[in-house]
């Protein structure tokens, strides 16, 4: 994969990471060194056993004018894992034979390797052609092909070099040259997505990560989030190759200064992402392809190590659709982590037995937070094969579903199933139109599939169908009563946008902190407005000394006495100062004016005074004095009230 950007005399640069694979000692460094111009080997183990340990970098400048990063890696088998950690992020692969050796078990390691990381381009190199005869090296070349056939390097250009005498090196430089313009471009507008390979720190400057950007574009100054691990930093330095830059993108070797980062924050393995685009898990849905030289079946719940970027975790393989998988074949599985790691929907990975340490597999992350799967369903199944074909309309309609009653906005559904914003806005709109989405906005969109939001509409009719049955008399339903009783897995401001839409539907009506259908009345009997009317002549008769509610509806003696009260209440007629205190409202009313008259008169009123106003007692006249200053007619200063604001 490659990105265009800058310029060079008016010509367009492409950014691309070629890396090296094969046997240990079978000068894949030697032969970076004749292209390059730099030893790659930079511990001092390396150079005194003369073997690559870790991965080596490069600076590769082309012969077009543009210039590469080079990944070297390792080639013994007991730096596998560190092999791939460096083969995730290359764009075109050397893939390299000694021609005194032939193929070895590491080459058709590395192979079956970069088969399943999906690799899509390289090149054959026979190294050390200098030590053999014409006619050994036609042997070998022929093997090479015999073990390349069926492979992505089966029709690769094949070159034999010497990396001592510089035989053929040229005529490979051109080749490379010429391959660079045929790999695939990065997505530079998605979010920036750096897995990590190596971590040190500067005196002086702090952290430094580096590895191979994969995605998007990373400026100075941006915040970064280490995943696993949720540490947030900002970039304060970029080098590229070396050299200070303001801005990377995807297909560039790139080191990053962070600040607001320890060093116990971050190891190879994590990844620098734009914070809220990526989310760790501890689960995975996968397709699995066991290679056919994988020593044994792969059983249930075996366990493994699972490769992803540069992450090396461990887990086990939870077979959802086989009782075994045999070498050769393929299925589904779940893989059960260990310690999270940070993937995302389409990432290759690789996995290994746990012991003896061998390659056997690898496939794609059909879907990176799944929930627990029970095996052998075949919802899960038809839902794992829909993810793997990939139509970007079915995924994103399959994640609504899956979203359920809790809804998704943009940034979860982004990151779940690894589309640009930009892409999934597009596809988006497209389901609006086609009725199959429904948007509900408070502080940001959030998104329902329109089945799921009919569900939720028929609950929200049944549930309040029910409460008006029950209880005839009330106007309405209290809001939380109804989210937290049948809509719990919606959080409050998002029920809210909900009520909101079903009120803009004419489906329910809404009045402060109550809820009812559109088309419910109160409706009383002759009986319950004979009720009614004892009701407001017990509070009327004694206007500032009122019963307590339990007092007066025990006077009708009737259990229709407690929803004709309520009902009161929600029509304003009485006023509930508490749960042991309501008044009828000509009673405040008349209170209001006396006081109104009395701080009018005097500048302002106490409590004995309004007692003495009402020929009433402390007890009344102190909860109406504060009823008004929660209506902000008055406000305390000291032992008295005064007005709150001018009145008219």
């Amino acid at each position: 994969m490659s990105h265009y950007s800058g310029s060079e005399g008016g010509k367009l640069l492409k950014h691309v990471i070629i890396g090296t694979a094969g046997h240990v000692d079978h000068g894949k460094t030697a032969l970076i060194k004749a292209l390059t111009g730099r030893d790659t080997d930079r511990l001092r183990e390396e150079k005194e056993r003369g073997i690559s340990i870790e991965l080596g970098f490069a600076p590769f400048d082309l012969p077009g004018g543009r210039r590469a990063g080079v990944v070297d890696v390792p080639g013994h088998e007991r730096f596998i894992h560190h092999m791939l950690a460096g083969v995730g992020g290359m764009d075109l692969v050397l893939f390299v034979v000694a021609a005194d050796e032939g193929v070895m078990p590491q080459t058709r390691e590395h192979l079956d390797i970069l088969n399943l990381l999906g690799v899509k381009k390289g090149i054959v190199v026979l190294t050390k052609k200098d030590l053999v005869e014409e006619e050994w090296l036609e042997l070998v070349t022929e093997e090479v092909r015999e073990t390349l056939r069926g492979t992505f390097l089966a029709e690769a250009p094949l070159f034999a070099v010497s990396s001592v005498t510089g035989d053929g090196i040229p005529q490979l430089l051109a080749a490379i040259d010429a391959l660079t313009q045929e790999v695939e471009e990065r997505n530079t507008r998605m979010s920036f997505l750096l897995p990590i390979d190596r971590v040190f720190t500067i005196t002086g400057f702090g952290i430094v990560v580096t590895g191979t950007l994969v995605a998007g574009t990373i400026r100075l100054g941006d915040k970064g989030e280490i995943l696993p691990g949720d540490k947030e930093g900002r970039v304060r330095q970029l080098h590229v190759h070396g050299t200070p830059v303001q801005e990377a993108y995807a297909g560039q070797r790139v080191a990053v200064n962070l600040t607001g980062i320890d060093l116990e924050d971050v190891a190879r393995g994590n990844v620098l992402a734009a914070p809220g685009s990526l989310r760790a898990t501890t689960m995975v849905d996968c397709r699995l392809y066991l290679l056919p030289s994988a020593p044994r079946p792969l059983s249930h719940r075996t366990r493994v190590r699972f490769h992803a970027g540069t992450a090396e975790v461990m887990g086990r393989a939870y077979l959802l659709d086989q009782e075994e998988l045999e070498p050769g074949d393929t299925g589904l599985v779940q893989f059960r982590l260990e310690t999270p790691v940070a993937v995302r929907r389409s990432d290759r990975y690789v996995i290994r037995f746990y012991s003896p340490m061998v390659t056997i597999g690898g496939g794609e992350v059909l879907e990176s937070h799944p929930p627990r799967r029970r095996r052998f369903q075949q919802a899960v199944i038809r839902e794992l094969e829909l993810k793997e074909k990939g139509d970007p309309l079915q995924l994103v309609e399959q994640g609504l579903r899956e979203a359920g009653e809790r809804g998704i906005d943009l940034a979860d559904l982004t990151t779940i199933l690894g589309l640009s914003p930009g892409e999934m806005e597009k596809l988006l709109a497209r389901l609006e139109e086609e009725g199959k989405l429904v948007v509900l906005t408070l502080d940001q969109p959030h998104y329902f599939h329109r089945d799921v939001l009919a569900t939720l509409r028929e609950r929200a009719r049944d549930c309040l169908q029910d409460f008006h049955r029950q209880y005839p008399l009330r106007w309405g339903m209290p809001k939380e009563e109804l989210r937290t009783r049948h809509f719990s897995a919606l959080p409050s401001r998002l029920f809210q946008g909900f009520l909101l839409t079903l009120a803009g539907e004419g489906v329910l009506e809404l009045e402060r902190e109550k809820v009812k259908l559109a088309s419910h009345r109160v409706s009383l009997t002759p009986r319950q407005e004979a009720l009614q009317k004892e009701l407001e002549n017990i509070y009327l008769s004694q206007p500032f000394s009122p019963p307590p509610p339990a007092e007066a509806i025990a006077r009708l003696g009737t259990g229709e006495a407690g929803e004709v009260y309520l009902a009161l209440v929600e029509e304003g007629t009485l006023v509930r100062l508490s749960d042991d205190l309501a008044f009828h409202r000509r009673a405040v009313e008349e209170a209001r004016e006396k006081i109104l008259a009395q701080i009018r008169a005097e500048g302002s009123i106490t409590v004995s005074q309004l007692r003495d106003l009402l020929q009433t007692s402390r007890r009344y006249a102190l909860p109406l004095l504060e009823y008004f200053d929660a209506q902000r007619l008055t406000r305390r200063v000291g032992d008295k009230r005064v007005l709150a604001k001018k009145q008219s």
